[in-house]
């Protein structure tokens, strides 16, 4: 059973509340904030954790939010390491209306981070007890981190002999497929801007996906299709996984939890079609919880039943 390691660039301290109504120019009375751990790799960790698995989180941390976030992640049993930096952590900003039910989402740009701490962070991966079998390198990057760290991380990874699974966007997911790596996971939209295509069509995403796999640029391809489930491309074959039917609460950290429950399950010794079904599974959990509270165990075991009994 090979270990897991998630590395998050750009983490957060993620607040949320409730009102009734959003109105401009009026001061607005909110519910008591909530707040958790954020940021794509955090929250692939504390998925992995709801599901029954372990895995160590690195990040930077930054004055109070960051240890804010370091006191919330051991709340969680979430193993983690950091590196401090001078800038502050950053708060992403989350209001619920009740009368409509949208969710309105304020992400910040998160602290300029200077070389020598970035550099850092991938010199933590040096320093591991034991080497990891899956990296996953997770979310945007903050100012300051250059375009093509995670192909920096690729070519950390392939040192250390571990997989590397990326889920980024724009010129980071660009540069990380400049190089040979495990996978990747965009939604339609990110691959669609990776080729510079329309993708308007479900058969486009898929020639997409099959020119970066045959270009050898990635190993595998896992699409996300938000509720039509997930498209996965390999050199060998293409495979839809198709989500069950399910009431959407909130879509906050889907992805996050199909990236943890595809790499939980294949640490587990699964391939990476079942691996893949489990995952899409773990995201739709996501989506029949409230607020922030990323996928449930209970709720992914019989979601992937479902899909692994066709229905």
């Amino acid at each position: 059973m090979g270990g897991i390691v998630t590395l998050t660039m750009n983490p957060s301290i993620d607040t949320s509340c409730r009102i009734p109504q959003v109105v401009a120019e009026q001061k607005l009375r909110c519910s008591s904030p909530r707040h958790e751990p954020g940021g794509g790799g955090i929250n692939v960790s504390r998925a992995i954790k709801n599901l029954g698995g372990d895995s160590l989180a690195l990040f930077p941390s930054g004055k109070i939010f960051g240890d804010l976030l370091t006191t919330l992640l051991g709340q969680e049993g979430v193993s983690c390491r950091k590196t401090d930096i001078l800038g502050e952590t950053r708060e992403d900003f989350i209001v619920l209306e009740e009368t409509s039910g949208n969710q309105f989402r304020f992400g910040m740009p998160g602290p300029t981070m200077q070389e020598d701490e970035w550099q850092s962070l991938l010199g933590l991966l040096d320093t591991l007890g034991s080497q990891p079998e899956y990296i996953i390198g997770s979310g945007s990057l903050p100012p300051g981190v250059p375009a093509h760290f995670y192909a920096l991380l690729a070519k950390k990874a392939s040192r250390l002999n571990a997989k590397l699974i990326v889920d980024t966007s724009g010129e980071a997911l660009r540069h990380a497929v400049q190089l040979s790596i495990f996978m990747i996971k965009p939604n339609r939209r990110e691959l669609c801007m990776l080729r510079g295509r329309d993708g308007r069509k479900e058969n486009d995403i898929e020639e997409m996906a099959k020119a970066i796999v045959n270009e050898g640029k990635c190993e595998n391809i896992v699409v996300s299709l938000g509720a039509a489930g997930a498209l996965l491309v390999r050199k060998d074959r293409s495979m839809y996984v198709r989500a069950p039917s399910v009431s959407v609460v909130s879509k906050v950290g889907a992805g996050d939890s199909m990236v943890a429950g595809i790499a939980l399950s294949l640490s587990r010794g699964c391939g990476i079609e079942e691996a893949v079904k489990y995952g899409v599974a773990a995201g739709t959990s996501a989506v029949m919880s409230p607020g922030s509270e990323l996928c449930r165990k209970g709720d992914t075991e019989e979601l992937y039943k479902k899909i692994r009994a066709g229905g």
